[in-house]
């Protein structure tokens, strides 16, 4: 990593967790002179423990009110920051950058974007808690410990999964994971995480964790595929032994150092060619 050159860093969340998800990334690449941003989605400036007490906040939350708001930080910027988002903050990841956002964007676990077709049986199993009734699209829901320990942190123990529930977890939109999950694609018209795969915009990596269950590695290359038509690099990496959890699980300091060394190389480095991924 090169430390002589001191970024900017938006790290946006996913669903099920707040910017307090990234707290170890923040303090480790504050360390080294970075100046670190983690806006949380509208409504989401109260802890974990308050969004748990009023679900609500997250139940009407909307994607493009919610790209808008993280895009209004970026904006006011002094100039384009790099911008890493993990799981469905993977997904507004590319929503920003396909509004010519960033400098360089990294996706890690990332939730696909429209058009990507890959659904493992993982997946479904993973999203099955919110899928499972129709009424859950007006609701939050959120993940048992043990429904959490399957989705995010199957490489931890039972103990150490219930400690990270207990510190991070929050319900997540149902709409979401109904509009935007697996069926999608069976939406006529475009949907709201829509993105022109063939447009300019900054070179976007996708990290991906061989045991990720609930965005595994399939959809990630699937997602990073669907980029083959556009001039602008596209890169796939996948770590070994790694789950939903991997920006806090141990040994997350790698997939911070390959995150941030490669955006600081692509976004003023020369382009390259699409992978095979």
């Amino acid at each position: 990593m090169d430390d002589t050159t001191h970024e900017t860093i938006v790290l946006v969340h996913g669903l099920w967790m707040t910017p307090r998800s990234w707290e170890h990334w923040v303090t480790y690449y504050e360390a080294r002179g970075h100046t670190v941003l983690t806006p949380g989605y509208p409504g989401f400036d109260i802890e974990v423990e308050g969004l748990r007490a009023n679900p609500q906040i997250i139940a009407d939350l909307t994607v493009p009110e919610t790209v808008d708001h993280i895009a209004a930080v970026i904006q006011s910027l002094p100039a384009p920051p790099i911008i890493m988002g993990h799981s469905f903050g993977g997904t507004l990841t590319q929503l920003l950058l396909a509004r010519g956002l960033g400098s360089a964007g990294v996706v890690i676990d990332s939730a696909p974007t429209e058009g990507v077709r890959v659904n493992p049986i993982s997946q479904a199993r993973s999203l099955f808690p919110a899928l499972k009734n129709p009424a859950n699209r007006r609701k939050a829901v959120g993940f048992t410990p043990e429904e959490f320990h399957y989705a995010f942190t199957n490489t931890l123990s039972e103990e150490d999964s219930r400690a990270v529930w207990d510190r991070y977890h929050i319900p997540a939109p149902g709409s979401w994971v109904w509009e935007f999950g697996l069926f999608a694609n069976f939406k006529p018209g475009h949907q709201d995480t829509w993105v022109d795969y063939s447009a300019d915009r900054a070179p976007l990596l996708f990290l991906s964790g061989s045991e990720d269950h609930i965005m595994p590695p399939s959809v990630n290359k699937s997602n990073a595929k669907h980029y083959h038509k556009s001039p602008a690099v596209t890169d796939y990496y996948e770590f070994e032994g790694r789950d939903h959890w991997t920006c806090a699980a141990p040994g997350w300091e790698a997939v911070a150092d390959h995150a941030l060394a490669w955006a600081q190389d692509h976004a003023r480095g020369p382009k390259a060619a699409v992978p095979d991924a």
